[in-house]
């Protein structure tokens, strides 16, 4: 393995930056940015909770089935009863998830952009 490898085998990206800090690789000075760290704060404060909801609700069914079946049973459009339109629900709060994410995911799109820009004009 050469200087040049990586302990994976990938090679590392060593040269001087445009601020003067030979042997810096591109990760070390793309993670010290401001902006990278708001960008990666942004995402985990859409993703954890986002991910703990689902996670809950997800479990909340056979938990609610398992532990108060008379209830889950209650009719409420003839054959269907709780359970049957919570385990609906499910799929409508999937797709919501989905589509905050996908609107989240654009402002995070913003924040990379302003990233690769100031990569590109040897900031950092």
């Amino acid at each position: 393995m050469t200087a040049a490898n990586s302990d994976q085998g990938r090679p590392t990206q060593m040269a001087t930056s445009a601020s003067g800090k030979a042997g810096t690789s591109q990760w070390d000075r793309v993670a010290a940015m401001d902006e990278f760290r708001a960008l990666m704060k942004a995402r985990v404060k859409f993703v954890v909770p986002a991910t703990i909801f689902f996670v809950v609700y997800y479990f909340a069914l056979p938990i609610s089935v398992g532990y108060f079946p008379k209830f889950m049973d209650k009719p409420v459009l003839g054959p269907v009863n709780l359970a049957y339109l919570f385990a609906l629900s499910q799929f409508f709060v999937a797709w919501i998830i989905a589509w905050l994410y996908v609107r989240e995911a654009r402002k995070w799109d913003i924040l990379s952009d302003q990233i690769h820009k100031k990569l590109e004009k040897g900031g950092a």
